[in-house]
């Protein structure tokens, strides 16, 4: 039985699988229904748009059925444990469960009990390894090669998932990374090349992450208001100009103080791409667990 926790549960091979049915499944105007009969369980304890509709889309195109328990309805609000929960659903014998959770160690823990493939969907501030598939998987379509490929990662970088996730499995595939945060937003355990100003990596990044400020989740109040953040570290057409880089970000998307609309409209873009992949990508990835693993 394989899990997807982190991207380090998968061998660069497999990896290298996901990205090919990915791009197989991209091409196919009616994928083959290689999960029929299978079922699987989205348990989302965070609120979700992308990554809980594209776990659902993604199995429903390959024939797989999908139970949604939403927590706010469930017996958790009764008092059940979370544990009792996921040993209550476990024993309803799903093919697999898909699971968001705002505690770094719940989705390594029900997968430690070994009762059915467990599927990070995103966990606190650790890990989101099918968000970071779907960005090498974005990076790949359209580089190519991804040997050398300079991306700089930008905004609050420590409570991002995404940024983790991603700054684990890129440099496996030989892109460079650099960190563009105010000092409060960076993460202090990464051996990466760190910028305070957007300025100064523009001319020699190949793309762009931006993430969604989380001013929300820091106790000391770094900038005044978002229009603050804004106007140091959104992208726009003054700072982003003629440069020959993509723009993504892992969405939500605020408008104007992540990314300015004109940018977000401008063929450099890849923010709707990467939804769009993700879809692929994450067919791959049950196709991985389920059927071949």
């Amino acid at each position: 039985m394989q899990h997807l926790i982190t991207t380090d549960d998968l061998t660069t091979k497999q990896i290298t699988q996901i990205l090919d049915d990915a791009s197989r499944f991209k091409l196919q105007k009616r994928p083959v229904s290689l999960l029929k009969n299978k079922l699987l369980f989205t348990l989302f304890f965070e609120n979700s748009t992308r990554t809980r509709s594209s776990f659902e889309v993604a199995a429903k195109r390959l024939g797989a059925s999908v139970a949604h328990l939403d927590p706010s309805k469930s017996s958790t609000s009764k008092g059940e444990t979370l544990e009792d929960t996921f040993l209550n659903i476990a024993a309803m014998q799903p093919d697999g469960v898909i699971i968001r959770h705002s505690d770094n160690a719940l989705a390594q823990k029900f997968a430690n009990f070994e009762l059915t493939p467990l599927l990070n969907a995103g966990s606190g501030n650790f890990a989101h390894p099918t968000q970071a598939l779907l960005d090498l998987f974005t990076l790949k379509e359209h580089f190519g090669n991804l040997e050398g490929i300079k991306i700089a990662i930008v905004g609050d970088i420590v409570n991002s998932r995404v940024a983790s996730s991603a700054i684990a499995l890129f440099g496996r595939f030989g892109i460079k990374i650099s960190l563009v945060a105010p000092e409060q937003f960076m993460p202090h355990n990464v051996d990466l090349p760190k910028f305070e100003k957007l300025k100064d990596v523009l001319d020699d990044v190949d793309a762009v992450m931006s993430l969604r400020a989380q001013l929300e989740r820091h106790n000391k109040p770094i900038f005044e208001d978002y229009e603050t953040y804004a106007s140091h570290y959104c992208l726009t057409k003054e700072n982003i100009g003629d440069k020959n880089i993509i723009i993504m970000h892992p969405g939500p998307v605020m408008r104007n103080i992540d990314i300015s609309d004109e940018i977000l409209s401008d063929p450099r873009s890849k923010v709707l791409t990467q939804v769009t992949n993700g879809l692929f990508v994450r067919m791959a990835v049950l196709k991985l667990l389920l059927l071949d693993s």
